[in-house]
């Protein structure tokens, strides 16, 4: 077993934490670090409030997420926040099963949709928790309408 030196550098410019780590090879000692580790990865997001509080909430809770001007709003059925993270890389964090991108500016929680209808003009319009109400872009419309098969 190889002996692990341990250190920490103050990113600033980090909205949270990343690790890095360092070894002549992946072998099952590292392997062995990064299973903890990914255990240790909360299911939160990092955002901060109107005031620029920074704090940390469970992305169950988040209704939606949509581009607004220079940031991205991140709307709860509490109220809404917002993160520096581009939409693209909050993606990345809100993937899987339970959020989908809707449009080129918002990404939903499909747990959050309340009803939905398709309209005779091809169209998908979203009632979302808290009474949130938002529309498709069409090119979305065909993973949107896969993903919430047995829906509504």
């Amino acid at each position: 077993m190889k002996r692990i030196r341990v250190r920490f550098e103050a990113e600033p410019e980090l909205d949270g934490i990343e690790v890095l780590i360092r070894a002549p090879e992946e072998d099952e000692q590292v392997a062995a670090i990064r299973r903890r580790l990914s255990d240790l990865s909360p299911e939160t997001l990092t955002v901060f409030d109107q005031n620029d509080r920074q704090r940390m909430i469970p992305l169950e809770e988040i209704v939606c997420a949509s581009v607004n001007g220079k940031l991205v709003e991140v709307v709860t059925e509490s109220g809404s926040c917002f993160t520096r993270q581009p939409l693209n890389k909050l993606e990345a964090v809100l993937s899987g099963e339970r959020f989908v991108r809707i449009s080129r500016y918002e990404i939903v929680n499909l747990s959050k949709v309340e009803s939905f209808d398709f309209t005779l003009a091809g169209t998908l319009r979203l009632e979302l928790a808290g009474g949130t109400e938002t529309w498709a872009s069409r090119r979305c419309i065909p993973e949107i309408r896969r993903r919430l098969a047995g829906k509504g």
